[in-house]
Order: C-alpha cells, then sequence, then structure tokens
C-alpha cells in the first residue's frame, strides 16, 4: 500500500496551474467533441494527474498509470488501434507495476514521495536500443497480422512507448522526453482516427496536455537530479 504524508504545499503553484489547465482542457474537449464516452474523459483525468505525480517522482503516479493504461487499451480498442491496445495493455501497464516496485524501493533518502534519481551507462544504453530495435521489428509484424490501422505511426508509437517505460523503470529522467516523442506520435495517431469520428478529438486534446505535462516533468526531474547530487 502506498502511503503520501505530503505536506500542504506539495504542488508548486506552476505544477497546480498545469494540473487544472490540462484538466480544464480535457473537460472542455470532451464538452465539445464527444459527450459520451465517459471513459475517455476517465481515462484522460486519471492519466494527467498520474504525469504531475510522475513528474514529481512519486510512486503515486505509477499507481495512476496502471489504471490509465487498462482504460487507454480499452478505448484504443473501440477504433481498432491494436498496437495501442497491446502495447499499453501487454507493456505499459505491466511495466508501470514493475517501475512502481523500483520507485518504492528507492526512495529519496527515506522518502516515500520522492524516487532516487538514476543514471544508466554507455553499456545498458546500447542495449536498450538493440532491445528496442527488436520489440519494434516483433510489434510490426504483429499489427500486420491483426490489420492494424496506420501502422507505420503504430509501430513507432510502440517505440517511443517501450523506451518510455524502460527509462521510468531504470528512474532516469530522459523516460519524460521519450513519453513527450510518444504523445506526439499519438496527437497524429488520433488526428487520424478523429477524421472518422469528431469524438476522438477529445483524445487528441488528452495527449497534447500530455505534452505540456511529460516537458515540464523532464525539467522537474533535471532540478531533482541537481538537488539530490548535492
Amino acid at each position: 500500500m502506498i502511503k503520501n504524508n505530503l505536506p500542504k504545499k506539495y504542488f508548486s503553484k506552476t505544477e497546480a496551474l498545469l494540473w487544472c489547465f490540462s484538466v480544464a482542457l480535457i473537460i472542455l474537449s470532451f464538452c465539445f467533441f464527444d459527450r459520451t464516452n465517459y471513459l475517455t474523459l476517465t481515462a484522460s483525468l486519471i492519466g494527467v494527474t498520474s504525469l504531475i505525480f510522475n513528474a514529481k517522482g512519486n510512486p503515486f503516479g505509477q499507481l495512476l498509470m496502471i489504471v490509465f493504461s487498462l482504460l487507454y487499451g480499452i478505448i484504443s480498442f473501440t477504433f481498432s488501434y491494436y498496437g495501442e491496445m497491446i502495447t499499453y495493455l501487454g507493456m505499459t501497464m505491466p511495466m508501470a507495476v514493475f517501475a512502481l516496485i523500483s520507485w518504492l524501493k528507492n526512495p529519496y533518502n527515506g522518502n516515500k514521495s520522492e524516487v532516487r534519481v538514476n543514471r544508466i551507462g554507455k553499456t545498458e544504453t546500447f542495449l536498450m536500443w538493440l532491445l528496442t530495435v527488436i520489440v519494434t521489428v516483433i510489434f510490426y509484424f504483429i499489427l500486420s497480422v491483426f490489420n492494424t490501422a496506420n501502422i507505420i505511426p503504430s509501430t513507432l508509437s510502440v517505440t517511443t512507448s517501450f523506451l518510455a517505460v524502460y527509462l521510468t523503470f531504470r528512474r532516469c529522467p530522459t523516460y519524460a522526453i521519450a513519453y513527450a516523442a510518444n504523445d506526439i506520435i499519438l496527437i497524429i495517431l488520433w488526428i487520424l482516427a478523429s477524421m472518422y469520428d469528431i469524438k476522438y478529438i477529445s483524445v487528441v486534446v488528452c495527449f497534447v496536455a500530455f505534452l505540456f505535462n511529460d516537458i515540464y516533468g523532464y525539467v522537474s526531474w533535471r532540478k531533482m537530479e541537481k538537488r539530490q547530487s548535492k
């Protein structure tokens, strides 16, 4: 069980504004373009909340990411984005579980609400990229068998997702850059989907909000890394 003994002013004004702006953007897009699929709204709100906790290095963010992955996998299935469904249910969600365990086992100075920032060496970086290439090739053929819609961006989404979950598990600041790259690809994917059904614009807006949060997450982790190194 995760217990967070958070101070009253745990989030900075910037973080509070970013979260409020993201939530407002998601709710407004839902009201304008969807109004029926509350699963998408719920997933988006859980996802954006997980990112603000992740930006603080708080394991609670990984717990929320597990829930988001499950809901997003269901949403992806509705538009035959089997790559997204398989990626999030078969890779992102299990890796979020491992990341949660890793973050809980590596607190900074005994503070369970902040993970110790880590760096990976050149050998591990090489192996990470090698694994990424292997995973990408395997998933391309799997997605081809399932006649996945928009297979090229779907495959690239697998690539960036794998990098993101691996770096998250290893507690590296660059995890947020990988997620930001994944956000851009997902924005493209769901724009293509929204050409067939306007309700998916709310998913596009969701990942636009995610992009801003992941960029902030990288900045936040760099600051955390410098503070911890002192």
